[in-house]
């Protein structure tokens, strides 16, 4: 059986990655990518302090939190796609116009 700690230096290891991406990136997908990987992150977590303490709580809740996950990618497709219709790009850098 491998240890909880493994599955704990991953999770924290693709958060990082995800951290990263978001915090670096101009490109609209490569931040919903960058959430998701974040997510993914949590679920690992949830899915090992199952695993730890021998309850389904920690699998339930990262069925919810794929749900949202999938919740959260068909909003952001869509300001994508109004983004690429209005700027003709999907840099988030470029409008300006749509700041407050």
């Amino acid at each position: 059986m491998v240890p909880v700690k493994y599955y704990l230096l991953l999770s924290a290891a693709v958060f990082c990655i995800g951290l990263y991406g978001l915090l670096t990136r101009e490109n609209a997908l490569l931040f919903l990518m960058s959430v998701e990987l974040m997510l993914n992150a949590a679920n690992i977590n949830f899915i090992a302090f199952s695993l730890q303490w021998g309850n389904l709580t920690g699998q339930v809740f990262s069925l919810f939190l794929m749900a949202l996950a999938a919740a959260e990618v068909a909003v952001g497709i869509g300001i994508i796609l109004v983004l690429y219709r209005n700027f003709k790009e999907i840099n988030v850098t470029v409008p300006r116009s749509m700041r407050w």
